[in-house]
């Protein structure tokens, strides 16, 4: 081998090169999820309007996001198997078609039921986007830059959040119900065009290897039970289930009332305190990315820490001894939540190297379940102990401190196997690439 030929860099197999074309189609991806999380955070601005538009209580308005995140947490293996078998690029369009159907009935509807129908439909097509760009993401950028570009999608869906707490909310109050959710659904068909024109699952030259014969139930039992026999999928489950929760149940639903009726704060600076915690989102995600991207180690002491410190401030506003906590205490609050997101991630970061590529979509979406289980569990007991207890926020809202419990015993438990697998996986990659390298033709 000459001198010249050993100062390169040597690819490893399978190894996408990333590049402006990646980010163009990675960006695609990302879009069809920041749209997607438009239509799913809609109704955090509009819980108000309604339960006066369809002229329900406490327990009927959160069954709407518990409907539409139990029908998004219970497609999320399903829509793992279908990226690993079908692709991205027909995942990511039946999605689109679904949740901007599922917008446009919850623009029109009159009716409870109606709604409820449309709801169904956008956390159906909402289910199919996330798990797509992460795939997209693994199949278009080196392994290496898995954390940052996990980080950074999720940075676009709170922008997306983003133009719910501040555009959606305004234009709901100046051009109605119908005009503002229909307008919103007028970006899916826009990004549905563009997918169908541009999207690729992979560079040219970088298809995945063939894997086992895609028969039927088998193939779908043998993806699920190799991704869940993994510790570091179950591990990224429950670090997912433990983090996420706390600032999607404040922003999807809740966080609005709590702030207007036990507050006292007018709208307009409830909507500010939401956008906080996108803001701080956006910020934590980024800074998370670098860190995990250059030390591997702190996955969990950041997850752990995010999740201490969510408590920490949650215990703080609704343990304050006088009618309303102070501003200063729940700006904190807000901005402790937008850790949140960005540490929900990093159950991704434990799963994607516990399973190979061809199984990547069925462990993200395991994952994926965890935080929008809990969110379920929480929408449901928040609105179950406002209506038994009066309206007593504080009281209902103490029930995240029971999901937390719960999901910091799991992860204490599995850390141990988890990180011991991982490394046995290191050396064995190691060896693999070196072998490779020796055998490579200069």
């Amino acid at each position: 081998m000459t001198s010249h030929a050993s100062s390169r860099p040597c690819a490893l197999p399978g190894d996408p090169p990333g590049g402006t074309r990646a980010i163009a189609v990675w960006g695609l991806g990302v879009a069809v999820y920041f749209v997607a999380i438009v239509f799913r955070t809609s109704l955090g601005v509009a819980g108000i309007d309604a339960a006066e538009r369809f002229h329900i209580n406490a327990s009927a308005l959160s069954t709407f996001s518990i409907l539409q995140l139990l029908v998004y947490a219970g497609m999320q293996i399903p829509v793992g198997v279908m990226v690993d078998r079908l692709g991205t690029k027909k995942v990511l369009a039946l999605g689109v078609v679904l949740f901007t159907a599922g917008q446009f009935v919850f623009a029109f509807s009159r009716s409870y039921g109606t709604a409820l129908t449309g709801r169904a439909l956008l956390g159906c097509g909402d289910a199919m986007t996330f798990i797509s760009v992460l795939r997209l993401g693994a199949r278009w950028f080196p392994a290496r830059r898995g954390p940052m570009i996990a980080q950074i999608a999720a940075l676009f869906g709170m922008a997306g959040n983003l133009v719910s707490t501040v555009v959606l909310a305004r234009l709901l109050h100046t051009e109605g119900w119908t005009r503002t959710f229909a307008g919103s659904a007028a970006a899916g068909v826009l990004v549905l065009v563009l997918l169908l024109a541009f999207l690729k699952d992979h560079p040219k030259g970088y298809e995945p290897a063939p894997g086992p014969p895609h028969s039927g139930g088998g193939f779908v039992r043998r993806q699920i039970t190799s991704a869940w026999r993994e510790p570091g999928t179950r591990l990224g489950l429950w670090v997912h289930f433990t983090t996420q929760f706390p600032a999607m149940v404040f922003l999807l639903l809740w966080g609005m009332p709590f702030l207007v009726e036990a507050e006292r704060l007018d709208r307009g600076t409830a909507g500010t305190l939401l956008t906080l915690i996108v803001l701080s989102n956006m910020a934590v995600g980024l800074v998370y990315g670098q860190i995990i991207a250059r030390h591997h180690a702190a996955r969990l002491p950041l997850a752990l820490g995010t999740v201490a410190a969510t408590a920490l401030v949650w215990a703080a506003v609704l343990g304050w001894p006088g009618a309303t906590a102070p501003m200063w205490l729940l700006v904190t609050q807000c901005l402790a939540m937008g850790a949140c997101g960005p540490a929900s991630m990093i159950g991704f970061d434990f799963a994607r190297p516990a399973n190979p590529p061809e199984r990547q979509g069925t462990a993200s979406g395991i994952v994926n379940m965890g935080g929008f289980i809990a969110s379920i569990t929480t929408l449901l007991a928040v609105g179950v102990l406002l209506d038994a207890t009066g309206g007593d926020y504080r009281l209902a809202l103490c029930s995240v401190f029971v999901l937390q419990a719960l999901g910091l015993s799991q992860i204490l438990r599995l850390r141990t196997r988890a990180q011991r697998r991982e490394e046995e996986r290191v050396v064995a990659s190691r060896v693999e690439t070196v072998h490779y390298r020796s055998d490579s033709p200069v």
